[in-house]
C-alpha cells in the first residue's frame, strides 16, 4: 500500500465521467488499498479514484454514521439517489463542505439529507444501504466526483463566484497540480 498524490481542481480526470470497473483483479485491489491509505493520510471523509488520478468508478469513505454501515468502506460502480435538498440558502456553517481536490477551502452547499446507495464491494458482491445526515452528504459528494463534478460546481452563484476567485488565487484550475498527504503541509490544518 502507498499514499498517492491527490489531484487538484483543473486536472482533467476530475472533470470527466469515470469509467465503469469491469476487472476486480489485483490492479483494482491495489488501487483500493492505496486509496484507503491516501484517505487516512489526508484525514479525508471520502476519496474518489479520480482524486488520485484514476478515472474509475470507485470511492472510499471513513466516516462514522448512524446507518449501520461500516465506518470505513469502499464502493465500486455506485449509484446514489438522494432526496431533494431543502429549499433556501445553505447555512454557511452547518452546510460548509470541503474537498481534498480543492484543498483548504470550504463553501456552503445544500444537499439531500438521505441517499440510497447501491453498487458493488471490492470483490464484486452487491452492496446496498441508505445513508443519512453527513454520511449522505459524503456519498453525494464522492458520487459527484465519479460524474466529473466537484462540489464547487454545484454552489449557488454567490458562493461559486467566491470559489472561482479563491481557486484562481491559489493558482489552480490547470492540469498537473497535486498535493501529497503526509509530505506537503495539511491544507486543512490536521497536522498543526
Amino acid at each position: 500500500m502507498s499514499v498517492r498524490p491527490i489531484t487538484i481542481t483543473g486536472e482533467p480526470v476530475l472533470h470527466r465521467r469515470a469509467e465503469v470497473v469491469t476487472d476486480f483483479g489485483p490492479e483494482l485491489q491495489t488501487l483500493i488499498d492505496d486509496m484507503l491509505e491516501t484517505q487516512a493520510a489526508a484525514h479525508g471523509a471520502g476519496l474518489a479514484a479520480p482524486q488520485v488520478g484514476v478515472g474509475l468508478r470507485v470511492f472510499t469513505w471513513h466516516l462514522a454514521n448512524e446507518d449501520g454501515v461500516p465506518e470505513i468502506g469502499v464502493i465500486v460502480n455506485p449509484f446514489v439517489r438522494a432526496t431533494r435538498p431543502p429549499d433556501g440558502d445553505p447555512d454557511k456553517h452547518d452546510d460548509a463542505e470541503g474537498c481534498l481536490s480543492v484543498p483548504g477551502l470550504h463553501f456552503p452547499l445544500t444537499r439531500g439529507d438521505r441517499a440510497d446507495v447501491t453498487g458493488l464491494d471490492r470483490n464484486g458482491n452487491e452492496l446496498a444501504f441508505t445513508a443519512t445526515g453527513w454520511f449522505a452528504r459524503c456519498m453525494q459528494h464522492e458520487y459527484d466526483h465519479l460524474n466529473g463534478f466537484l462540489y464547487v460546481d454545484r454552489l449557488d452563484e454567490k458562493w461559486k463566484k467566491k470559489a472561482r476567485k479563491a481557486i484562481r488565487g491559489e493558482g489552480w484550475g490547470a492540469a498537473g497540480k497535486t498535493w501529497m498527504p503526509g509530505v506537503d503541509p495539511d491544507p486543512f490544518g490536521h497536522d498543526s
